[in-house]
């Protein structure tokens, strides 16, 4: 999971097997069970496990959201 270009950050699996296994707060990727990072007690989840599997798919219904405003 290595950037192309030094220095940047990991690139983000979109739809990863098992999210669950991982804390995804940093870019360390660390085991659920040894976080390194320090970012607190319990793991933080994928949007995956927060959102669905199209979490990552533009809403439909965004673009019209302030139609109708003035401004």
């Amino acid at each position: 999971m290595r950037s192309s270009v030094p220095g940047t950050a990991k690139k983000f699996p979109l739809h990863p097997r098992h999210p669950e296994r991982i804390c995804w707060g940093c870019d360390k990727y660390c085991p659920a069970a040894d976080m390194a990072c320090g970012n607190g007690s319990s793991r933080t989840q994928h949007p995956a496990e927060i959102f669905g599997d199209d979490w990552f798919e533009p809403d439909p219904g965004a673009n019209d959201a302030g139609a109708g405003r003035d401004g």
